[in-house]
């Protein structure tokens, strides 16, 4: 009996020794898709120390570079994938790569692919249910209107379709980013040009598509606001928390309500607008939509619990020389990390810490650098671990999972 008593005591030991191991946090990392801000460097992916309870917040930990120089390293993935793998775009190259992160102070690249489906210049990245990933090809050929693709992770085709609709013509329509649907076997993409110099693709529009085959559906003009620019340069898409409503927000600073997308008749509103143009990457979190204003150097939280009417609850104010245009969110819900995309100056990168109870924001004050006396990180004059020394431009920057 005493033995058998101490191996009772030995698996109950071991029981609570692995549940403790398990309940153990995971250490908090920043993935930053970056570029030599000279072109003259290669570009790479950082990372950064996001752990508040490390001795090396904020410091930089790891790099790997691509090899590559002047791509434009622009949109990555929203959210790291299951596998711990994430994709990021050159844009100007018309390159994916794909990232290893399984070891965050490892990061590898695992291949890079160029044209899928004979569209290039991929924009935007979404995993699907089943991994493939759906994505916003910008171009066929030239400069001519790309469409969608389904592939794998590794850019295998699965199928395609474009985005050319005869009612709106050539010129009008290049996909910029895509959200699917699949309970409603329904996608809807929007339609910004990445040129900004073809100013007459004023990108007003968005498309429904059917997921299943990718067949396009319907090209909808968003109707312009009150100051008659709001409906242009369509941009991010957020499903809302009733599962059938899409928030879509333009460049030109509108917020846009769109309903019935499963139906015949989809209707799409006017919501309000913010200050200025070149209103950032926003986040939808639980009740919360919360969008970068650059015009006005602020982090906006707005509760939208009646979507129709979006309330402000808080709101957060950078420095005056940084603008805010790409935000994405931790997996607690509670961090945002925000940068200027390689916009501004000093290219600062932002934590803000978010009660997801109320909406409202506050600068972290100890994600800085040492000797400043200002939040954040200044991505300029950095020395990273590839060899890289200088003034890095950051663009899509995510969370570890």
């Amino acid at each position: 009996m005493p033995r058998v008593r101490l191996t009772f005591t030995f698996l109950a030991i071991l029981c609570l020794s692995i549940s403790i191991a398990a309940a153990k946090p995971k250490h908090s990392y920043l993935y930053v898709w970056s570029g030599d801000a000279d072109h003259s460097a290669s570009d790479f992916l950082g990372v950064i120390d996001a752990d508040p309870n490390s001795k090396s917040y904020g410091h930089i930990v790891a790099s790997v570079p691509t090899g590559v120089v002047g791509t434009h390293p622009h949109h990555t993935e929203d959210f790291i994938g299951p596998n711990n793998h994430l994709l990021a775009d050159g844009f100007h190259s018309g390159q994916s790569w794909l990232f290893d992160l399984n070891q965050p102070l490892r990061p590898r690249i695992l291949t890079t692919f160029n044209a899928v489906g004979g569209f290039n210049h991929p924009h935007s990245y979404l995993r699907l249910p089943d991994g493939n990933v759906l994505a916003t090809f910008q171009y066929k050929g030239e400069h001519s209107t790309g469409g969608l693709v389904e592939m794998t992770e590794r850019g295998k085709l699965i199928k395609s379709s474009s985005a050319l609709d005869s009612s709106v013509g050539e010129g009008k329509v290049y996909p910029y980013a895509v959200l699917p649907i699949p309970k409603l076997n329904v996608a809807v993409s929007t339609s910004t040009d990445m040129d900004q110099a073809n100013t007459a693709a004023t990108a007003q529009w968005i498309q429904l598509w059917r997921l299943s085959d990718l067949k396009l559906q319907k090209t909808i003009a968003l109707e312009a606001g009150p100051g008659g620019k709001e409906n242009q340069l369509t941009g991010e898409l957020r499903l809302l928390p009733d599962g059938k409503s899409v928030y879509i927000h333009t460049f030109q600073c509108g917020l846009y309500l769109v309903r019935g997308i499963d139906t015949d008749s989809p209707t799409v509103k006017f919501v309000r607008g913010f200050k200025g143009f070149g209103c950032g990457v926003p986040i939808l979190t639980g009740n919360y939509w919360l969008q970068p204003v650059p015009d006005e150097h602020t982090l906006y939280s707005f509760d939208i619990s009646d979507p129709e009417h979006p309330k402000e609850v808080s709101h957060v104010t950078l420095s005056d020389d940084e603008g805010g245009h790409w935000a994405a969110i931790d997996p607690s819900g509670t961090r945002i990390v925000l940068n200027s995309a390689g916009y501004t100056k000093s290219n600062r990168l932002y934590l803000i810490n978010l009660d997801p109870k109320t909406g409202k924001l506050a600068l972290d004050e100890k994600f800085a650098d040492a000797d400043d006396h200002q939040p954040g990180i200044n991505m300029n004059g950095k020395a990273w671990p590839h060899g890289f020394k200088g003034n890095a431009a950051p663009h899509g920057t995510v969370f570890s999972r």
